[in-house]
């Protein structure tokens, strides 16, 4: 028979709609609010349909087991080391694998900043399972969301498990934004921070992880916002601040350092950067 709730060993809070509705007329708790949390373990038959959708967004982490969520006309399987983010209002259904039942956590999340959030990890209805490539890190979020929610619904309370979920969802959208370790992108980005001290040629790097020099600058779009060279320019000019924070090296040698021959030459991208010279920025709290 399926169940939505009821496991041996579940942890759940439902935040009173009381409070809720007070919560999110609130600074801060009105941005992000939880206002459903739990877990549940070994979910054997737990199922849920929702034909309108929810009034929330819903974040569920699967920690063990393998479970499925139909949205629309297609059925998605989850597993371990996956989530699946529902967007307020999207009809759905979920249920646990009958051989493998889920271990979940979950958390409904409300607030003007829920949508952005949920847009910053590039979820949809037709693709909203996610990687999660920092799993201890989620449940321990999730984990401070239950624990803190448990003791009370205090506005200190409400507001701490908003930093935790906050924390939560941004850390999700990383998850997707990075690239797996051997992924040609992650492997070119490994490649530009061994080589800080040089200059570094697209076509011969996109050669060299096995794309094309268009693809790896689209890739390097997507994850950065900028092209291959403005990452590697930021990865040396981040070491060049580092030295001059750090260090009594000079100008030249700093220059020399991050793979700049001529220290005028990295005085002038310094300046054009960071709006002072690398003498100002060394200068700056002196």
């Amino acid at each position: 028979m399926p169940v939505e709730d009821g496991f041996r060993g579940q942890r759940l809070v439902v935040v009173p709609r009381p409070v809720v509705s007070g919560a999110l007329r609130k600074p801060v708790t009105r941005r992000l609010l939880v206002t459903d949390v739990g877990y549940y373990p070994d979910a054997l038959d737990h199922q849920m349909s929702r034909p309108r959708g929810t009034n929330e967004t819903i974040v569920m982490v699967c920690a063990a087991g393998t479970g499925w969520a139909r949205i629309g006309d297609t059925t998605h399987r989850i597993g371990s080391q996956q989530a699946i983010v529902i967007p307020r209002g999207v009809p759905h259904s979920y249920g646990s694998d009958e051989s493998h039942p889920w271990t979940i956590w979950w958390a409904h999340i409300a607030g003007t900043d829920a949508p952005e959030l949920v847009e910053g990890m590039e979820v949809t209805a037709a693709r909203p399972v996610l990687r999660v490539r920092t799993m201890e890190r989620a449940v321990a979020l999730l984990d401070e969301i239950v624990t803190n929610l448990e003791r009370d619904q205090t506005p200190a309370r409400l507001m701490a498990a908003s930093g935790a979920a906050w924390k939560l969802l941004t850390q999700l959208a990383v998850d997707c934004l990075l690239p797996a370790p051997e992924d040609p992108l992650q492997r070119a980005m490994n490649y530009l921070s061994d080589r800080l001290d040089g200059s570094v040629r697209v076509p011969e790097l996109a050669r060299l992880v096995g794309v094309s020099p268009t693809h790896l600058t689209s890739l390097f779009r997507r994850a950065t916002g900028g092209g291959v060279l403005a990452h590697h320019t930021a990865l040396r000019m981040a070491r060049a601040r580092q030295l001059l924070d750090t260090t009594d090296a000079t100008i030249a040698e700093v220059a020399r350092d991050v793979g700049y021959h001529d220290p005028f030459y990295f005085s002038r991208h310094f300046r054009r950067r960071h709006g002072m010279s690398p003498s100002a920025f060394r200068a700056r709290d002196s």
